[in-house]
């Protein structure tokens, strides 16, 4: 199954605190490490753990952030189309604290240097799915017409920038919305969900609800001891997307989701080693993602 994840390429540098600060305070922080992150190559390397075959599609500078961002994709089995900007590579800073809640903080950088134009009429033709992530909204809106254009299904996953960018010409063309609580009260406010077939809206450790249809469906989340959410939405995306892909219906495409998710939380960093035997140890037995695998 080819997917192209389309989006930011970032390097993340994550510094584990004590404490998130208030205004005017301070923090301690009690370990550093840093590597490739961007939701399109979070969502891309945790597909590529479940058997799919990505493509990121983004930009990078042309710098020692850009190499190690391509080499890290390369070492875990994902294919880039990557173009080199004369900016630096976006680096974000994600600061964790004890209970794996994230703040983030960043610069723009090389992360939008791509345009549609860039990525080959022959990449996108031999795609069955373009996952797009918070992005330039007319760069994400033109690649999703022409893949909708060709038949391809669209899911987008537009993280923190919702309320903040113009993504109606994308929603437009997209078959699945992935947000969050907070970004679903923003997009249900605006009426951004009127054009999509199927809204999922991630709770967290709650677990997640579906929209499709006439349909509601609520999966619980799956009880892990969390270190670091970063990352954990892209991972919960990868994993809908495979499940609804190989067929699966809602219900165990949401479980699926929510698996991969819970255990993103888990690692140090945005970036999710994923495989189906620890997906179906967290469901069990009763909630295994099957033989269709």
């Amino acid at each position: 199954m080819r997917v192209i994840c389309a989006g930011h390429v970032n390097w993340d540098v994550t510094l584990h605190v004590d404490r998130l600060p208030e205004p005017d305070g301070e923090g301690r922080i009690t370990d550093r490490s840093q590597s490739g992150g961007g939701s399109a190559t979070n969502a891309a390397v945790a597909l590529a753990g479940l058997g799919a075959d990505p493509l990121v599609f983004g930009s990078v500078g042309r710098d020692d952030h850009g190499e190690n961002a391509r080499r890290e994709l390369a070492e875990a089995g994902v294919e880039t189309h990557l173009i080199e900007s004369s900016e630096p590579t976006t680096v974000k800073y994600l600061i964790v604290d004890e209970n794996g809640d994230v703040a983030v903080l960043g610069n723009d950088g090389a992360n939008e240097a791509f345009r549609a134009a860039d990525l080959p009429a022959d990449a996108l033709a031999g795609a069955d799915h373009l996952h797009l992530t918070g992005q330039d909204p007319d760069t994400a809106a033109r690649l999703a017409r022409d893949a909708a254009a060709a038949d391809i299904p669209v899911s987008f996953d537009p993280g923190r920038r919702l309320p903040y960018r113009d993504y109606t010409a994308v929603l437009s063309h997209a078959s699945v919305l992935f947000c969050n609580d907070r970004e679903a009260d923003h997009a249900r406010e605006h009426g951004l969900f009127e054009s999509v077939s199927t809204v999922v809206v991630k709770h967290g450790d709650c677990g997640a609800t579906a929209h499709t249809g006439d349909r509601t469906v609520t999966t619980p989340g799956c009880p892990v001891e969390t270190v670091d959410t970063a990352g954990a939405g892209d991972a919960f995306a990868a994993g809908f997307i495979v499940a609804t892909r190989r067929g699966d219906d809602i219900d165990r495409a949401l479980a699926v989701a929510n698996a991969c998710g819970a255990l993103a939380t888990q690692t140090n960093g945005a970036r999710a080693a994923l495989d189906w035997d620890a997906v179906d140890g967290l469901l069990g037995p009763d909630r295994s993602s099957g033989p269709g695998r």
